[in-house]
């Protein structure tokens, strides 16, 4: 998320934070495309971590050098806590950029009708980039994790929300922290046209995100070695923290809408409640805490709308609902992989005919099979199973799918070619190995059981 939304209406009751979430249903002709993604910055010399403020003798600049140039490339407005610039956005409704924790540079793409126009805000946003970065001669990791830096090695943004969430996961799970300060991640937003849409398509995406894990999986590196895993990234969100992740069974049961979810992220422990430019901390009450306006660091305070947007981006499942679908199950990868994650949920989710046979695809899925899929899928990948059949089989089904619905679109770009070649290094997945896998091999033979190639193969 760029930036914490500021909306001081008054919160009245819990039928105000359904209605919020419900007015986030557009007809099918206004679906839009939403694609974020995250890139570890490196220094090139050193392959270390890219600190906020750089020393002289390392060139200046740092994270904050690189958002003053993007500012000045692109003329789009600073986001600021206290004094520091902490991220961008256009001001004419297009994208912003942000900074996770460890200095993961965000894009949260504009909300686009094609995934033609999504690519072309990829390839705009590099080239900007890499013209702002050569100067510092800092490089972008193309990993969903950092390959070699310790925790204690990864410099901390400046912004008051991490430091409240850093000293809180800890309390919660054994690898928050590495959550926060050594995963990056591709993610696409989906719209929905009513509440039985947005259960539909909360159901589908959510079966299918193990197997969209094992598809994009490249994070098999932590501190220099071979972790065990295809994608530890997907590892670490099965221990961070169990109240605000996972694959949601309430889903799947009948019932299941809007009310059902806002019942769910209610007893949430929240993070934070951020009044002016303050953020204060709340973390481990409710917001059912904050609608009684029983929290004990803030007693009788009004709960308004911008808490209740705020808490929901502090939730982590799978896939996440406001007021659109946040399919968040993918390692970030190479840049073709970037499209590619917004193409397969499209042809998936926005074509009735592929949305239909996705959900016959997964339907008889039980809780279990699910589980059990999202457990084994951040090692075994495309080896793992449901009902008997080996996730690869399954995300061959679902891609030809969703080459269905892409084709059925027909969205073309000035060459006239539609939306299904997006799909093209995913059935290369299917039909040979994962980025993980390559990498793996790479380490083993080429390599030399050295991580540092990682930092001259690895990037954009």
């Amino acid at each position: 998320m760029a930036r914490d939304v500021s909306d001081s209406t008054p919160i009245a009751s819990r039928d105000d934070l359904v209605a919020w979430i419900e007015a986030g249903s557009k007809p099918a002709d206004q679906f839009r495309i939403g694609t974020e993604h995250e890139k570890f910055p490196f220094h090139r010399l050193d392959h270390s971590a890219v600190a906020y403020q750089e020393r002289p003798e390392r060139g200046g600049g740092g994270i904050r050098g690189l958002l003053e140039g993007m500012q000045s490339a692109l003329g789009w407005a600073p986001i600021r806590d206290g004094e520091n610039i902490i991220g961008l956005y256009d001001e004419k409704g297009g994208g912003a950029i942000s900074l996770e924790p460890g200095g993961q540079f965000e894009l949260s793409g504009a909300p686009f009708a094609t995934i033609h126009e999504t690519e072309a805000e990829l390839v705009s946003h590099f080239a900007s980039l890499d013209a702002v970065a050569a100067p510092f001669d800092i490089g972008f990791l193309s990993l969903g994790m950092s390959p070699k830096w310790r925790l204690d090695e990864i410099p901390i943004m400046p912004k008051q929300r991490y430091a409240i969430m850093a000293n809180y996961m800890p309390k919660v799970g054994a690898r928050g922290l590495d959550m926060m300060f050594r995963t990056s991640t591709v993610q696409a937003n989906f719209d929905f046209s009513s509440e039985a849409d947005m259960v539909k398509k909360l159901r589908v995406s959510l079966a299918l995100q193990p197997i969209a894990t094992a598809l994009f999986a490249n994070s098999p590196f932590t501190d220099g070695k071979l972790n065990g895993f295809l994608s530890a990234r997907s590892e670490i969100w099965r221990d961070t923290d169990r109240a605000r992740t996972g694959m949601l069974p309430f889903a799947f049961e009948d019932g299941m809408g809007f009310e059902r979810y806002v019942d769910y992220a209610l007893d949430v422990p929240m993070y934070f409640v951020k009044r002016g430019e303050t953020y204060f901390d709340v973390a481990g009450a409710s917001f059912r805490d904050l609608l009684d306006r029983k929290l004990a660091e803030l007693p009788e305070t009004l709960p308004v709308l911008s808490d209740w947007a705020n808490h929901l981006s502090t939730i982590f499942p799978e896939v996440r609902l406001k007021r659109y679908l946040e399919m968040r199950g993918a390692d970030a990868g190479p840049r073709p992989f970037l499209a590619a994650l917004p193409a397969l949920f499209t042809g998936l989710l926005y074509e009735p005919s592929s949305l239909d046979a996705a959900w016959e695809m997964v339907k008889p899925w039980s809780t279990e099979a699910r589980e059990q899929l999202r457990a084994d899928a951040p090692r075994l990948g495309l080896d793992a199973r449901v009902c008997g059949r080996l996730a690869r089989e399954v995300a061959g089904e679902v891609l030809r799918v969703a080459r269905a619905g892409l084709a059925k679109r027909n969205r073309l770009d000035a060459q006239g070619r539609d939306e299904t070649y997006f799909l093209d290094p995913l059935d290369a997945v299917v039909a040979g190995r994962t980025e993980a896998e390559r990498l793996i091999d790479k380490f083993n033979t080429e390599w030399a059981g050295i991580v540092e190639p990682a930092f001259e193969e690895c990037v954009y």
